[in-house]
């Protein structure tokens, strides 16, 4: 079982959606994983995009979310 690069909480489950494996974390972070990779590829990987401080991939989502709301398919749907 794999610990969250960010906080170390632990994997919670694995899933395929469309071809594409998951990791979930108790912290809810899900990053996408190649299926051929072992559990020690896995952690090695998600360091080396990821890193341990986490703050430049929270960043990243939350503006990406922002464009999605205020910008994007989110603003039409709302409204906006």
């Amino acid at each position: 079982m794999l610990a969250c690069p960010f906080c170390g909480s632990p994997e919670t489950d694995r899933f395929e959606i469309e071809g594409r494996r998951f990791l979930v974390f108790q912290c809810m972070f899900s990053p996408r994983i190649d299926p051929g990779l072992t559990d020690v590829e896995i952690d090695a990987r998600l360091r080396a995009v990821f890193g341990t401080d986490g703050t430049p991939y929270f960043r990243g989502t939350c503006d990406a979310l922002h464009v999605y709301v205020t910008k994007g398919e989110g603003a039409r749907l709302l409204g906006a």
